[in-house]
């Protein structure tokens, strides 16, 4: 193990996931040392792990992520595909039943969006990740089956790390610490910031929710037929009106993975057998069309964790100096969006160009870098919510009038871009994370929404690609 007798120009990242990874490359040049702790141990080759909960679900990587992503790892995109990830570009590949009727097919190849599976994705990311790393002057560590059991440093500074093994391991290490000049929270879902914190006699952030109480149940198939497989990709997303949805992908080796979600207790089925009629309840009978000419291959996977969190650590004082949280220890996503792994490339590339704009770790880096980080969580966190409002709880924060009226706009905008390529391709600028929501209120864009008629899209399916 690295000398980490006192932390200087060292970084500790917590959490050897996506987010985790792409932390580390992120840091590669700008600290001696990295040390990545990882509570579970890496499956050989591409399979599932236990501490990925949702990983037997849809992953998208949209077209602002994979930008990001490649930036950060030149050819990483390349070697998805080469493992099998399918490139869908937007919306020519992806059949998309809305509230007013289906999207147009419209060839616009501007946003090309991969469906790809969990283990896939990790395990090509963490091997190309470690691969720079073994060619930069930076040195990296990987300590799996080890938790991270609090932070050390005081309110002010964090300094450090306590972790304790979880099988023995670790250079019999049953606890110790591990300190550091940067510590950088890539945990997930499941980070215990909050806690962390207190223990450090600091407040926790300020958290907003958005919780819709959607469910998913997601299982993986195979044409019976592959030659009549489908030539597009379906997402039939829930509306207030039909609170259950479904979206039907291709992914590796020629399967297909199915996603069913429920709303506020109209959960999809776990049971193989009943998932076929959960299907034909959703806003459109397509999806139950074609899974008759397909069989299931895997068991189903439930998931309930879908609530939209943000916690605020880029306000000023939220971060103690030396601490950083990205991914989605710093803002989850409802998933049926696909943005939550996007956002974690950009909130990286965030970080990369703090250090190199400012010259590395300085006083004062951690907070310029979360406020990066925010600033790149911003628009999908605006979609997500503005989405997902309508289903909140009365629980989570109240929306203001310019979250109202936000809505509404959107709202219409999303009904516009089902039918008009010009509104149509603005409106995936935002939503594929290439461009910044002021896209959206552009004059050309804000007059088509608002004084153009308000149309239906398609009755059916569309089965012809339009030019443009």
């Amino acid at each position: 193990m690295a000398d980490r007798t006192d932390g200087a120009r060292t970084a500790t990242v917590i959490g050897g996931g996506l987010a985790g990874m792409l932390a580390v490359t992120a840091l590669l040049g700008h600290v001696d040392a990295i040390t990545v702790v990882e509570r579970d141990r890496y499956p050989a080759g591409h399979a599932f792990r236990k501490g990925v909960p949702q990983a037997r679900h849809l992953h998208l990587f949209l077209s602002g992520g994979q930008r990001a992503l490649d930036t950060l790892l030149p050819g990483t995109v390349a070697a998805l595909t080469a493992a099998g990830a399918r490139s869908l570009y937007l919306p020519r590949d992806l059949k998309t039943r809305t509230p007013t009727g289906w999207q147009r097919r419209f060839d616009e190849r501007r946003h090309p969006s991969l469906s790809v599976s969990r283990p896939v994705l990790d395990a090509v990311v963490r091997e190309r990740a470690l691969h720079a790393a073994a060619a930069s002057p930076t040195q990296v560590e990987v300590l799996e089956a080890t938790e991270v059991i609090g932070l050390t440093g005081d309110a002010r500074r964090v300094t450090g790390i306590r972790v304790r093994s979880r099988d023995g391991a670790g250079g019999g290490r049953a606890e110790g610490e591990l300190p550091a000049a940067l510590v950088v929270d890539a945990s997930g879902r499941g980070s215990r910031a909050p806690q962390w914190y207190a223990a450090l006699g600091r407040t926790a952030p300020y958290e907003e929710t958005v919780d819709t109480g959607i469910a998913y149940a997601s299982c993986l198939y195979r044409q019976r037929d592959p030659a009549a497989a489908p030539d597009a990709g379906v997402n039939i997303p829930a509306w207030p009106e039909c609170p259950r949805g479904a979206a039907f992908l291709p992914v590796e080796d020629g399967k297909w993975l199915l996603t069913l979600s429920g709303v506020r207790g109209d959960h999809p089925p776990t049971d193989v057998a009943e998932l076929a009629g959960f299907s034909a309840t959703v806003g459109d009978p397509y999806v139950h069309e074609l899974l008759s000419r397909a069989e299931p291959v895997s068991a189903v996977h439930g998931f309930r964790d879908t609530c939209n969190r943000r916690r605020r650590f880029e306000r000023p004082g939220a971060v103690p100096e030396g601490f950083l949280v990205l991914g989605d220890a710093h803002c989850t996503f409802n998933p049926v969006y696909g943005q939550g792994m996007s956002v974690a490339a950009l909130g990286a590339l965030a970080v990369r160009t703090t250090l190199v704009d400012g010259g590395g770790l300085r006083p004062g880096f951690t907070a310029e870098a979360q406020r990066a980080a925010a600033r790149a969580v911003d628009p999908a966190w605006l979609a997500a919510v503005g989405a997902d409002r309508p289903y909140a709880s009365a629980d989570d924060a109240g929306a203001g009038l310019g979250e109202r009226l936000s809505t509404w706009y959107v709202d219409r905008l999303a009904a516009r871009a089902a039918i008009d390529p010009v509104v149509g391709a603005a409106f995936r600028d935002v939503v594929c994370l290439t461009a910044p929501p002021s896209r959206l209120i552009a004059p050309r864009i804000a007059l088509r929404t608002v004084l153009l008629p308000r149309r239906p899209g398609l009755a059916r399916p569309p089965a012809v690609v339009e030019p443009v």
